[in-house]
This record gives C-alpha cells, structure tokens and sequence, in this order.
C-alpha cells in the first residue's frame, strides 16, 4: 500500500474539515479547480492583510487557505474529477500563494518590526518554500510514492502554513519567516541525504534505480508539498 502523502496538520486537522466541505460541495456545479482558485483568492486575501497590519485576521485567512486548498483534492475524489491538469494547475497556484503569503509577512516585518533585512527574510524563506515544493515532485517522480512518504519531512506545506498562521496572527513575522525558512532548508537537505542514503544501500527496486539515473525532466509538480 502506497504511503499516505498528508503532513500531521493535514491529516490531523485539516482534513476534520475539508472532507465535510467537499461532500457538501459534491453536488454543486462546483469545480475542484475552482476550488484551487478560491483557496489561492483566500490567501492574497491573507497577504494582503498581513502587510496592512491586520495580523490576527491575515493569520486567520492563512490557515482558512490551507484548509480549503484540500478541499480541491477531496472533491475532485469525490466527483470522480481528478485530472493531471488539475494536479498542477493546484501546483501552481499554491506556489503562488506561498510567495504571497511570505511577502505580506516580509513587508509587515519591514513596516513593524525592529530586526535588519526583513524583506530579505521574506525571499530567503519563499525560496526555501519553492525548494520543499520541487523535492518533493522531484522525488515522488524518481522513487515513487512509498519514497516520498517516507522522506516527507518536517516541513510539508500544512505545517509551515499553520506555522505562519500562528506566527502572523502573534506579529511575530520576521522570526517566523526566518524558523519556517530555516526548517525549509534542513527539510530539503534531509530528502536528499535520505534518498541519498537509500540508494547507496540498495533500498530501491531496479526499476526505481533506473528511473533515478536517468534524471527524467517530466515530473509533476504534487500541490502538496
């Protein structure tokens, strides 16, 4: 059986919520793409009043966006809707709204708090974001799904969204930035010494080996990350 590819918040919290939203949403015209649209409309929402100084409530828009960013995959289930385009157009637009949301924190530190080079922080961490994210397509492509469940890490997507969530609504955004960045980081060095580890010590099939060497470009980007 496939690992289950859900962070803790996701599978613990979020998802409290998000099945019941989808199989309230099941017989609606709505679309789980649509979906993907709103939960990206939810955080610029976020952002943006984060970077206005409505911190409690941008924090709050936050995880409200990571909530309903899962609701796109469970309706698409649901609705026997899933789709490949539907897989990365979910990609996309959650890099989006994790760019968004890095930069409204970033100019809230800029315009609030005391410590040096807060927009630097800002684009350190989205970056750091942006390197969780393709890890995790790049090792669901080469090892499959058994491999990137066991190398998820400690800084999947849900995870550092509630973990913004909290630091905004506290008006702490520049330490919070400067921690999740820093967790981005260690999380990607840990895949990479993980898989690393793995195929020297043979853990992979031959085929998976294969796969791995032979460094296929055609990944799809997981909306999860």
């Amino acid at each position: 059986m496939a690992g289950s590819l859900d962070g803790p918040v996701s599978r613990y919290l979020n998802r409290r919520v998000s099945v019941p939203l989808a199989a309230l949403l099941r017989p609606t015209p709505v679309t789980p793409n649509q979906v993907s649209a709103m939960a990206l409309l939810i955080a610029l929402a976020a952002a943006v009043l984060i970077a206005r100084g409505a911190h409690v409530a941008g924090g709050v828009l936050v995880q409200v966006s990571s909530v309903v960013d899962g609701v796109d995959g469970d309706l698409a289930r649901a609705k026997a809707m899933a789709s490949r385009f539907g897989g990365l157009l979910d990609a996309v637009l959650d890099r989006y709204a994790d760019a968004t949301i890095a930069a409204g924190m970033a100019w809230y530190a800029f315009e609030r708090e005391p410590w040096p080079q807060p927009l630097l922080a800002g684009l350190a961490a989205a970056t750091g974001f942006l390197l969780v994210s393709y890890s995790r397509a790049r090792i669901e492509t080469e090892g499959g799904r058994d491999v990137t469940a066991a190398l998820l890490g400690f800084a999947s997507r849900d995870v550092r969204l509630l973990a913004l969530a909290l630091g905004a609504a506290a008006g702490q955004a520049y330490w919070t930035l400067v921690a999740v960045g820093a967790f981005s980081y260690a999380t990607v060095g840990w895949r990479l010494w993980g898989l690393r580890r793995a195929s020297s010590i043979g853990q992979y099939s031959a085929g998976e080996t294969r796969d791995m060497m032979r460094g296929s470009a055609g990944e799809e980007p997981s909306g999860r990350a």
